[in-house]
């Protein structure tokens, strides 16, 4: 697992910005654009609600004993996310241009909102837990992280 958070916000803005790519895609008319962007979102998207689920929560909950807390609420609303950008993928895919911008619009609320919490709350309580990295931390010296 890695230990630092900074790659995580990056990995949201590197998401917010190819779904801001192809929702501009479809805007103008680039639906196989649009279909190639919105497969690298739902790619990355999913790769990073994994390592969030598979590894960063179960280690906070083993720490914390807290199973029905924010991480909890984070993996509901990444099922929420992850219906809606399916959502959005198959109208894309079906050539339903006006549902797959409706989809994304929605989506992209979900996301922010989301994020936010993520970036505020839960990621500095993992950082305190689990003693994880964020910009500009130093490391202990007494672990394995290449910090």
């Amino acid at each position: 697992m890695r230990t630092d958070i900074p790659h995580l916000v990056s990995e949201h803005r590197e998401c917010d910005e190819l779904l801001h790519r192809a929702e501009q895609a479809i805007n103008e008319g680039q639906l196989t654009e649009a279909l190639v962007l919105l497969n690298r979102f739902s790619d990355m998207l999913n790769r990073h609600l994994q390592e969030e689920e598979q590894d960063w929560f179960p280690a906070f909950e083993k720490q914390t004993g807290m199973t029905s807390g924010p991480t909890m609420v984070m993996r509901t609303e990444h099922a929420d996310i992850r219906d809606m950008a399916a959502q959005a993928s198959s109208a894309a895919n079906a050539g339903q241009t006006e549902e797959a911008l409706a989809a994304i619009d929605t989506l992209n609320v979900l996301l922010q909102q989301h994020n936010v919490k993520e970036e505020n709350i839960l990621y500095p309580m993992l950082e305190r837990v689990l003693g994880a990295k964020t910009e500009g931390s130093a490391c202990c010296g007494g672990c394995t992280c290449s910090g």
